[in-house]
C-alpha cells in the first residue's frame, strides 16, 4: 500500500500515456480537457505542439502522466521530421498509447499512414474518435468498424473533446491500465513544462491567433530573460525568430500595432498562469532557417541528433 500526498492510503498508481494523431485530431483539446486546466496550446492552426508536453492528471488515486505528441504528418523540414519523431518515440515509451482520430476527416491518407506505423510499431493501442457532435451516427459506426478491421485496438471510444463527452470514460480507462507505483509529481502539479517555455507558448498561440493565414510556420518564440522583482512581478524578455524580413514586418504590423496586441493577450494569460505581474517585452528577429538549426530544436524539447 502507498500513501499519497492527501495523506490517503490506498494503492497509487502511475504511468504515461501519449496521445498521437494526425494535426488538428484535437489532441491539445483533447489533453486540457483530461487535465482539467489549460496547459496545452490550441488553436486552428495545424502543427501548433512542437514539444513532448507533459501534463499530469488525476484519476482516484491514480496519476496518469500525458505526453502530448507533435501530430503526425509527413516531414519535409528538419524541424518536421524532428516533431514526428518525437511523437512516436512518445507512443513507443509509454505505458498506454491513444490514437485520436477526428470522425470528419475518417480513413483519409494521413490517418491510414498513422495505422500502418502502429502496425511496425507494434503497440497497444486505444481507438478514440474525436469530434463526433459533427458526423451523423450511423458514420461514426461504420468508421469504428473499419477502423477496428485494420487494426486491433483494445478498445474504443467515441468521444467530443470540446464538450467533454466520453472523456471521462476514456481516463477512467488509463487509470485502470496504469501500473501500481508511487506518484512521480507533487498532486497539484499540473504539467512539467518549464515556466519559461510555458511562457513562449502563450506568446506563440497568441501569435498564431492574431496573423491565421498571413504567418506560415516560419516563426517560434523564446523567452531569453525572466527576472523576479522584489515587488513580486516578473519580467519576461521574449523574442519572436521569422525566417525574412516581410514575415518581421507581418508580426510587427503597422505602426507595432500587432506586437504589441500579441504582447497584451501574452502577459494577461502569463500573469493568469504564473498567479503573479508580468512585465513582458517581445522583439522579433530575422534568423534564416532557424527550423534547421539543431541548437533551436534542442531548446524546443526535440532531439536533433535522432
Amino acid at each position: 500500500m502507498e500513501m499519497n500526498s492527501t495523506g490517503n492510503t490506498a494503492q497509487t498508481r502511475c504511468g504515461f500515456v501519449a496521445l498521437i494523431g494526425a494535426p488538428n485530431a484535437g489532441k491539445s483539446t483533447l489533453l486540457n480537457q483530461l487535465v482539467g486546466t489549460k496547459i496545452s496550446i490550441v488553436t486552428h492552426k495545424v502543427q501548433t505542439t512542437r514539444a513532448r508536453i507533459r501534463a499530469i492528471a488525476l484519476e482516484g488515486n491514480t496519476q496518469i502522466i500525458f505526453v502530448d505528441t507533435p501530430g503526425i504528418f509527413a516531414p519535409k523540414r528538419k524541424l518536421d521530421q524532428e516533431m514526428v519523431a518525437a511523437a512516436w518515440a512518445g507512443a513507443a515509451e509509454a505505458d498506454a498509447t491513444v490514437l485520436l482520430i477526428d470522425a470528419r476527416d475518417g480513413l483519409n491518407e494521413a490517418n491510414r499512414a498513422i495505422v500502418e506505423g502502429l502496425e511496425n510499431a507494434g503497440l497497444k493501442v486505444m481507438l478514440a474518435i474525436n469530434k463526433i457532435d459533427t458526423v451523423p451516427r450511423e458514420k461514426l459506426l461504420l468508421l469504428a468498424d473499419e477502423l477496428n478491421k485494420l487494426y486491433p485496438f483494445t478498445d474504443t471510444f467515441m468521444i467530443s473533446a470540446m464538450n467533454g463527452h466520453g472523456v471521462h470514460d476514456l481516463k477512467q480507462t488509463l487509470a485502470d491500465r496504469m501500473p501500481p507505483g508511487p506518484w512521480l509529481y507533487p498532486e497539484d502539479q499540473v504539467a512539467d513544462l518549464s515556466l519559461r517555455m510555458l511562457a513562449a507558448e502563450i506568446t506563440r498561440e497568441k501569435l498564431f491567433l492574431r496573423l491565421h493565414d498571413e504567418l506560415p510556420y516560419a516563426s517560434t518564440v523564446e523567452t531569453e530573460t525572466w527576472q523576479e522583482r522584489k515587488d513580486g512581478s516578473v519580467r519576461i524578455e521574449q523574442v519572436v525568430f521569422v525566417e525574412r524580413d516581410s514575415q518581421k514586418k507581418i508580426v510587427l504590423g503597422k505602426n507595432g500595432q500587432t506586437i504589441k496586441a500579441i504582447g497584451q493577450a501574452a502577459r494577461t494569460e502569463i500573469a493568469e498562469a504564473l498567479g503573479q505581474k508580468v512585465h513582458l517585452f517581445l522583439f522579433v528577429k530575422v534568423r534564416e532557417k532557424w527550423a534547421e538549426d539543431p541548437e533551436r530544436l534542442r531548446m524546443m524539447g526535440l532531439d536533433p541528433s535522432r
